[in-house]
């Protein structure tokens, strides 16, 4: 009895997502079916793909070999279906997204109901990872990266720069003072982020002429955490543009150091990998956010 292509799909999704649970919220079937269709795989190859605990599944030697194949049939059957797509011209097909949840919620989600009247044919579906992922594994199509790259392997757009800014709400600042100077940091609430420590390294100068860096009384490891406390009034934090610049025009934030504060610019990519051919609806998307964004 051959396999089908779903139970190729279920096998693949819940080596991706970890159990079958998630992988049957990913696959929109219940978790019953995802089961069996595991099962029905593994008694066609008359072979365990997993090794099973109380607490995870774990590939077999067998499972990884056939995992290889997996992806590489599952992956020229889409290129397959899109080839015949691109020769109409018009992008279709579905459209995995990938984005940390600051930029997909300021950037991203506010204009990206335009970009499905536009192009109906496109399905997107839209995923928030604050830390990088592998695209292939997670089979996403595009992904959103902010900072420096280091991904040799990834192809990247510029979508552009983004602007760091040190800011507080008005409510803290009538409560506890605005900050003249950096020694007057010191009695302050500073909002600072736990993972990345370059980024709690503010773009003012201290005494020895290097970048102020922060000594955080809240961090967090989410950057709209951060910006939620500080347009609730829990200290000064510093945050990029197109995640701010709303709160500031709407005079929810305020700008400190204005005068002596660094330009210093955040790039902002769009990526996706070297070896997959530039699809009509990635390039549709590029070319949507590019003319569309406020970063």
């Amino acid at each position: 009895m051959k396999v089908t292509i779903n139970e190729l799909y279920t096998f693949m999704s819940i080596v991706d997502k970890g159990t079958i649970s998630q992988a049957s919220e990913q696959l929109n079937i219940t978790v019953s079916a995802a089961s069996r269709a595991l099962s029905r795989l593994e008694k066609k190859l008359d072979t365990a793909l997993f090794r099973r605990n109380t607490r995870r599944l774990e590939l077999t030697v067998e499972g990884e070999k056939y995992l290889s194949r997996v992806r590489d049939i599952l992956y020229d059957l889409e290129a397959a279906e899109e080839m015949l797509l691109q020769r109409k011209g018009i992008p279709s097909g579905k459209l995995r997204i990938d984005a940390a949840s600051p930029f997909m919620l300021h950037v991203i989600a506010p204009i990206i109901g335009q970009y499905s009247n536009a192009y109906p044919q496109v399905e997107i579906e839209l995923v928030n990872n604050d830390n990088l992922i592998d695209l292939l594994e997670q089979r996403t199509d595009v992904a959103v990266r902010i900072g420096e790259l280091t991904d040799s392997t990834l192809t990247a757009t510029p979508l552009g720069l983004s602007q760091v800014r040190i800011l507080a709400s008005p409510e803290y600042l009538a409560q506890y003072g605005t900050p003249e100077s950096i020694d007057d940091l010191a009695d302050h609430q500073l909002l600072g982020f736990s993972s990345l420590e370059k980024l709690n390294k503010w773009p003012i100068y201290d005494a020895s002429n290097q970048f102020f860096h922060i000594k955080a009384n809240i961090t967090s490891d989410s950057g709209e955490t951060l910006r939620q406390l500080a347009l609730n009034g829990a200290g000064i934090v510093c945050l990029s543009h197109f995640m701010t610049y709303k709160d500031i025009q709407a005079g929810r934030l305020v700008q400190l150091f204005a005068a002596s504060t660094v330009k210093v610019e955040q790039p902002i990519n769009i990526v996706y990998y070297r070896n997959r051919a530039l699809s009509n609806r990635v390039s549709s998307l590029i070319t949507f956010l590019k003319k569309n964004i406020v970063i």
